[in-house]
């Protein structure tokens, strides 16, 4: 018979690792309480640690990537929109050309 993994969802995992991180309860106690192993325990907290910064991210408005991204796309769209601007006048004098019999 194949043991199951439990899957835990995020806030969970959160919750859990911060009690142990203000020292609410020890890594033990978690565990038992909880029955998590303890290589969990310590890789929720890990991951608390170092991706915690993103949280603060959201308050001061989009992720840099995302900034760039935006910054880019408006960037392509000037471009285009320059670029359908010289198409359609080019359009008109070729059609007003072909209209006047010249090659």
């Amino acid at each position: 018979m194949v043991k199951q993994l439990a899957r835990r969802d995020a806030k969970f995992k959160f919750d859990v690792a911060v009690q142990l991180l203000t020292g609410a309860k020890t890594a033990d106690e978690l565990c038992l309480e909880y029955g998590i192993p303890r290589a969990s325990l310590f890789r929720w907290r890990r991951h608390i640690l170092e991706e915690g910064h993103r949280l603060f991210r959201a308050e001061m408005g989009r992720p840099p990537s995302e900034e760039a991204r935006v910054v880019e796309l408006e960037r392509m769209i000037g471009r285009l929109t320059m670029e359908v601007a010289a198409l359609k006048k080019a359009s008109s004098l070729l059609s007003s050309r072909s209209k006047q019999g010249e090659p």
